[in-house]
């Protein structure tokens, strides 16, 4: 069974956009995941199919209604299906490249789109949506989160990239932001290649691939470089704490 994303949204026609080119696009025509859209606004009410409505309490802007939402959700989704329900949203925590492998890994994900000044908050709670940002900043609705989130789940899927070693090898892989790359020509505007990487000493790549990778973190994302290096010392812990109930 192909892994399968639904996508509620009220711009159905923005799917599968860039979804559909590339890897993604061949994967897509060759049956290894398959793509449904949910127009929320076929279940909205009255004559002009309304689907938000003023905040209580008063404020600018409009808030997407639970009934509606709730009922095209039940359109789309049966009570047995397993697959995560995710509403994208600012308020939401930090999609990770471990969140990628989970969603990946199941049979598919349910992706709600959020649009105006987001989803009334009862909604969120009875559907037990699991709430997620791609970023600190706002954007116009879910769609384009919805974009980032399904193409960084969909190039993890069996047989859509052609080299799985690429993506061990990737930022975020390791908690650490990937290393720097270069191809020929070996030297380019009198900037050259780094020696270690024509040796042919592949020890010695590893090694400078890893310290770059370490150099690149810690100069660019502290927050990463602290949770790798908290993660190392635990290793190391529980490493010492084995030995000792062994010896």
């Amino acid at each position: 069974m192909s892994w399968h994303a639904t996508i509620l949204t009220l711009f159905p026609e923005m799917f599968p956009g860039p979804l559909g080119a590339s890897l993604a696009g061949r994967a897509l025509a060759e049956g290894l995941w398959r793509l449904e859209t949910a127009d929320i606004r076929a279940h909205g009410l009255g004559r002009h199919r309304a689907v938000d409505d003023t905040p209580f309490g008063g404020g600018a802007g409009m808030v997407m209604r639970p009934d509606v939402t709730a009922t095209a959700l039940a359109a789309h989704r049966r009570a047995d299906d397993a697959r995560p329900f995710v509403y994208l949203t600012p308020r939401g925590r930090l999609f990770t490249q471990a969140d990628a492998r989970r969603f990946a890994a199941g049979r598919g994900i349910v992706l709600l789109c959020g649009r105006y000044e987001g989803l009334d908050q009862r909604a969120i709670e009875a559907t037990e949506a699991e709430e997620i940002s791609i970023g600190d900043y706002v954007l116009s609705g879910g769609e384009p989160a919805a974009l980032v989130l399904l193409d960084a789940c969909l190039r993890l899927l069996p047989g859509v990239m052609g080299a799985a070693a690429s993506a061990e090898e990737e930022s975020f892989a390791e908690g650490l932001l990937e290393y720097p790359h270069y191809t020929r020509p070996a030297e380019w505007e009198g900037r050259a290649v780094p020696p270690v990487l024509l040796s042919g000493d592949h020890a010695a790549i590893r090694a400078w691939r890893r310290a770059e990778s370490e150099r690149a973190t810690r100069e660019r994302r502290p927050d990463l470089w602290d949770r790798y290096r908290q993660g190392r010392m635990a290793g190391r812990h529980a490493d010492s704490a084995a030995s000792v109930a062994t010896a």
